[in-house]
């Protein structure tokens, strides 16, 4: 998978309004309405991510999740980080975070 350059970061971050890049990851927090949903939306971000074979780093405080996307093996931002933050977000959405 390619590096993205900075104006291909740029672009697809609008694509996903949610997230905002912290030098080689891009970052994402959710709220849950509560911890056992904060718990169902990471169970479903654990099926998507492994069917991408592509996986966050997620920190689960309550029911807030702390999100951070990289492509480790290509050492910075490619597609398949935004594709992921994209299914999260619809994933978020649909638990109401």
């Amino acid at each position: 998978m390619d590096l993205l350059d900075d104006s291909a970061v740029q672009r697809r971050l609008a694509e996903v309004p949610e997230w905002r890049r912290e030098g080689d990851e891009i970052r994402r927090k959710v709220t849950a309405p509560d911890f056992p949903t904060a718990i169902r939306i990471v169970d479903e971000i654990a099926v998507e991510a492994e069917k991408m074979n592509h996986h966050p780093d997620i920190d689960i405080r309550w029911r807030t999740l702390h999100l951070a996307l990289t492509t480790h093996d290509a050492g910075g931002l490619t597609e398949n980080d935004f594709a992921l933050a994209a299914r999260i977000d619809g994933i978020a959405a649909a638990h109401g975070a």
